[in-house]
């Protein structure tokens, strides 16, 4: 009997255990049930509200797009994507039929990555179509300021020498340091030929109405701080200041063809920093004499001034053209090279080398090209006078 009574405690006590067992299996599948669809539930969550946020809520660039009529949510939607002022073209598809929004109207939009997927679709429901510019400046890359300053009295219907003169304004240039984080005193140098040189960017800039000449400056420089503002930190962290990063930059896009590695340049000229070497970058001599035409002398490489670098060590005292980004860049970030020298030859292959000797052979071997090529520009010029 005493078997029995004790073979029946232990078969309980093993229906127990296996019961506690079977509830703690059960308890943790349906815990990890639980975490596995609150994570799914809060992911999803998150990445609805992240497709549907603005692409860039800083963004102060605009876009021109154009709706076709009788263009569907997901044609609509393909559009916004691909112009960069949505994230997800199917995301709006969805946003609109969840929201019922109907009755988009076909025309040219001025729309820009900052506004919100609600913004979007009252400007379209609205009607609200681009207006047509009244003014449009185009700026290349690597032209110097008074060429700038010459395109934007033209468009406005002003003297060259008036935009030039507000925009070496002392007054003038102080306020725009104290709101453009990239601006600096050094541009209030008075050894700088104009200030703004190498800060208003390279693009085209379209007015809705009339502007003045600091209206135009505001869209160029805003543009400046939309480009720089992606590599600031990038920027800080490097041994140069803004300014000299600038000033490299200008250099780069004067020095650099379209076939060129502008970031071997870019380390051809850190490599020359760093070990003392003077520059001797022609584009400087170039800025210092003030006329882009004709063929460098030996007395424009033996000028004094802060931007001849045959004749002082260092960068030169400031910016010589307006960069793009992609010589920003380069500035920025180098290719790895020992080369401390280069050259450009007309056809615009740039050769490298890391000895003078060799260097001097590139030259010698090249040299009578530029020479042809100066004879060629000045036929055309005198052509064109005619």
């Amino acid at each position: 009997m005493s078997d029995f009574k004790d073979l029946y405690k232990e078969k309980l006590m093993k229906r127990q255990t296996e019961n506690q067992t079977v509830r703690k299996i059960v308890f943790i599948i349906l815990l990890l049930l639980t975490i596995t669809v609150a994570a799914v539930i809060t992911g999803g969550y998150f990445y609805i509200k992240n497709i549907l946020e603005p692409v860039d809520s800083d963004s102060k660039e605009k876009a021109a797009v154009t709706i076709p009529i009788g263009s569907s949510t997901s044609s609509i939607g393909a559009k916004l994507e691909e112009e960069g002022i949505i994230k997800d073209g199917t995301a709006f598809r969805y946003y609109v039929k969840y929201k019922n929004e109907s009755g988009f109207q076909a025309g040219d939009y001025e729309l820009s990555p900052s506004m919100t997927m609600d913004e979007i679709i009252a400007i379209m429901k609205s009607g609200k179509v681009m207006k047509e510019a009244v003014a449009t400046i185009s700026v290349p890359e690597g032209i110097w300021l008074e060429d700038i300053a010459a395109r934007i009295a033209k468009e406005l219907d002003l003297k060259q020498e008036d935009v030039i003169k507000k925009l070496d304004d002392e007054k003038y240039m102080k306020a725009l340091v104290n709101e453009y984080w990239f601006l600096t005193e050094d541009i209030l140098n008075e050894d700088i030929r104009h200030p703004l040189e190498g800060y208003l960017f390279p693009a085209t800039y379209d007015f809705e109405e009339e502007p003045s000449v600091e209206v135009v400056v505001k869209d160029m420089l805003d543009k400046t701080d939309s480009v720089l503002k992606k590599y600031r930190s990038e920027i800080e962290d490097r041994d140069y200041s803004i300014h000299e990063m600038m000033t490299l930059a200008s250099i780069i896009e004067e020095e650099a063809s379209a076939k060129a590695d502008r970031t071997k340049i870019s380390k051809v000229f850190y490599n020359r920093l760093d070990k003392n070497m003077i520059l001797q970058t022609d584009p400087t001599v170039v800025y210092a004499r003030g006329e882009q035409s004709g063929e460098i002398t030996q007395d424009d490489l033996d000028a004094k001034s802060p931007y001849n670098t045959y004749k002082q060590k260092g960068l030169p005292i400031g910016p010589i053209a307006n960069p793009g980004e992609s010589s920003i860049i380069a500035a920025i970030e180098p290719a790895d090279t020992e080369a401390l020298y280069f050259y450009a030859r007309p056809s615009g292959e740039t050769l490298f080398s890391e000895t003078n000797e060799e260097h001097n052979k590139k030259v010698a071997k090249y040299k009578e090209e530029w020479t042809e090529y100066y004879k060629k520009k000045e036929k055309e010029e005198k052509e064109k006078e005619e």
